[in-house]
C-alpha cells in the first residue's frame, strides 16, 4: 500500500520518538520550549519543565528542533 508522505507529520513523529527538545515560535512571538508528547490535525502537545501545553497549530509559525531531524530514514519506513 502507498502512503502519501505528510512531512510535517513525519517531522513530528520523529522530534517525539527521539524526545528532541523544540521550540515551538507562535504568531505572536511567544515561544514554548519543550518536548513534542504528540499531536494530531489541529494541536500539538508540548512537555515544558513538567507542564502540559496544548498549543493550537494554527498559532504556530515555527518549529526549532534542539538537533537535526532524519527526515528521510522515517520516511522510508512509511514504504
Amino acid at each position: 500500500m502507498n502512503k502519501t508522505m505528510n512531512l510535517q507529520d513525519v517531522f513530528l513523529n520523529q522530534c517525539r520518538k527521539e524526545k528532541i527538545a523544540v521550540t515551538i515560535f507562535l504568531t505572536n512571538g511567544f515561544q514554548f520550549k519543550g518536548v513534542v508528547k504528540g499531536f494530531d490535525s489541529y494541536v500539538v502537545i508540548l512537555d515544558c519543565e513538567g507542564k502540559q501545553q496544548l498549543v493550537y497549530k494554527h498559532a504556530i509559525s515555527t518549529i526549532v528542533p534542539a538537533k537535526a531531524i532524519s527526515i528521510l530514514d522515517a520516511s522510508e519506513k512509511l514504504d
